[in-house]
């Protein structure tokens, strides 16, 4: 069956069973290998994309109920990797296996669009159930807070720039 999908604003068709999982029309069929598979149940967050803004986990989601939404991946997030989310993740260095980053990005992303200053109790609300081996959470936790100061400023520094600023 053909499902007209909007993914980062583009739109595209995916001619996949109704139940098909969201993730894998977005890896298999439009080869955005961004969102990852973790656990096929919800319960890691590594799929996380935005639907109509909402962080949603798209190995849950059938291709036939997203169909009506415009759809976020983290490829999408930005065009240039200057969303703040981003830059803090790059300025915080956070990721180490970098395996969960793009769900942790989008699920912070989506808080932020929500909630622009939040506090630690806010962040972990919103990163529960967002699950990293690698145990980076502190540095997480800052890159969210570093992501709203640097949503507040009117220029948005690029990744390149960033980099050079890490100890």
């Amino acid at each position: 069956m053909a499902f007209q999908l909007t993914v980062n604003g583009r739109s595209t068709t995916v001619d996949v069973p109704a139940d098909t999982p969201l993730l894998w029309a977005i890896r298999d069929v439009l080869k955005l290998k961004g969102t990852k598979y973790g656990c096929g149940i919800g319960q890691c967050g590594a799929c996380t994309v935005h639907i109509n803004g909402k962080a949603t986990r798209s190995c849950l989601t059938p291709v036939s109920a997203a169909a009506k939404g415009s759809i976020t991946t983290i490829e999408g997030l930005s065009a240039d990797g200057t969303h703040p989310v981003q830059v803090a993740w790059l300025d915080i260095d956070v990721p180490q296996c970098g395996y969960c980053q793009a769900g942790q990005m989008m699920t912070a992303a989506a808080l932020l669009a929500k909630t622009p200053k939040p506090t630690d109790q806010e962040i972990t609300n919103a990163m529960n159930g967002n699950l990293c081996r690698c145990g980076t959470y502190i540095r997480i936790r800052q890159a969210v807070h570093k992501a709203a100061e640097i949503g507040t400023t009117s220029r948005l520094k690029k990744p390149t720039e960033v980099a050079g600023t890490r100890d």
